[in-house]
């Protein structure tokens, strides 16, 4: 399987200053920034990949406030960078980089947060990442979120073949792999797989304007593209007990829609909601719906 089927490239975007901090989880730094306030449990969001840092999750459109920063106005929000990615550094020489490395740092951020129990969100590969958190971890789960997420057993759910067979098969043939030595040749491929993530032309291009240079780890990526093929996690869906969220974009090629309905379906008394005006990224695409959806199952 080839990476792009689930990742959300998350290179650098032109936001205000972040005012993050970096910690040690069990000889690993890792960055975690908190947004907002408020006594009650935080929304610990987990960004797509592998490989990438958070810092896509901070995309607007012109002159609005993201998701994020308005589910913040009631309740902390907290972000980090995964090992290996973003400001959390590079892997050190013979770091393991595994599916089970990745539950472990997640819940060292929750751990940091002083919170026993979370409402977690987890996009695209996050998505994975938190079901699998949630599947050793379920006491620390007050809600979940899944938002366009890869399938529970990792492997090709994209309709990029289908919809853009001529860009798919450039993609295909190197997986960015010759162009990953070549940064104009891969900020060109980056731009066009980025493209195809939207439902409208206008959000699409106000995204890729705030995108100024590739923030990809190609350790972290090989390293977990390598492991997880070990897992399927169907089995453990039926086995969550908390009240769970499936989000999708009606217009979502990167993941399909029919993997988020198979989750909600797998996942007992589990809500399910389609953003009709979205691709693979509905908290950039539609916000304020978004922020209204999160709002609502939150209170649940």
């Amino acid at each position: 399987m080839g990476w792009i089927a689930f990742v959300i490239p998350a290179l650098a975007v032109a936001a205000p200053a972040e005012k993050g901090t970096t910690f040690d989880a069990a000889g690993v730094t890792l960055y975690m920034e908190v947004i907002g306030a408020g006594s009650g449990p935080p929304l610990l969001v987990v960004n797509g990949g592998p490989g990438f840092s958070h810092l896509y999750e901070h995309a607007t459109m012109p002159g609005t406030t993201s998701a994020y920063e308005l589910l913040a106005k009631k309740r902390k929000v907290a972000f980090y960078d995964q090992r290996g990615t973003g400001r959390s550094g590079a892997l050190k020489p013979g770091q393991s980089c595994t599916l089970a490395d990745q539950i472990a740092d997640l819940d060292a951020v929750r751990a940091k947060l002083g919170a026993d129990k979370i409402d977690l969100l987890g996009h695209s590969w996050g998505g994975y990442l938190v079901m699998a958190y949630a599947a050793r971890h379920p006491e620390h789960i007050r809600h979940l979120v899944i938002v366009d997420s890869a399938s529970p057993k990792w492997g090709d759910a994209s309709l990029f073949k289908d919809i853009f067979p001529e860009g798919y098969e450039r993609f295909d043939r190197n997986a960015f792999g010759d162009a990953l030595n070549d940064p104009a040749a891969t900020e060109a491929q980056l731009h066009e797989y980025l493209s195809w993530l939207f439902y409208a032309p206008e959000k699409r291009d106000a995204f890729l304007a705030q995108m100024t240079k590739i923030d990809f780890s190609k350790p972290v990526n090989a390293a977990l593209e390598a492991d997880l093929g070990k897992y399927d996690l169907t089995p453990e869906l039926p086995k969550f007990k908390f009240p769970a969220l499936v989000i999708t974009g009606r217009y979502d090629i990167n993941v399909a829609p029919s993997v988020a309905y198979k989750l909600h379906k797998a996942i007992p008394s589990s809500q399910f909601a389609v953003f009709e005006k979205s691709g693979h990224l509905p908290n950039f695409e539609e916000p304020e719906l978004f922020v209204k959806t999160i709002e609502a199952f939150l209170v649940r």
